[in-house]
């Protein structure tokens, strides 16, 4: 049976959860090692341990909603 793909869920306030089969890499192409399947990235970027979420986003009040706010600009081309 194959794999699911790979899925990335935006939790309101808090980071990117990202499930599935995943290679994560530096800019530079070197694979970084998650530790887990299911990894929480950062998104308030104040993470000790970017790119991972170690939970700084709730101590520093950090706001973001699970969706768009509004349309893309290229959503009407």
């Amino acid at each position: 049976m194959e794999d699911p793909p790979a899925s990335v869920t935006v939790c309101e306030d808090g980071p990117l959860l990202l499930r599935g089969p995943f290679t994560l890499r530096t800019q530079d192409g070197a694979v970084v090692d998650p530790g887990r399947a299911t990894v929480a990235l950062c998104r308030c970027g104040r993470s000790a341990i970017k790119p991972f979420c170690d939970g700084t986003h709730k101590a520093i009040g950090f706001q973001a909603p699970s969706a768009p706010a509004s349309k893309r600009p290229l959503d009407d081309v």
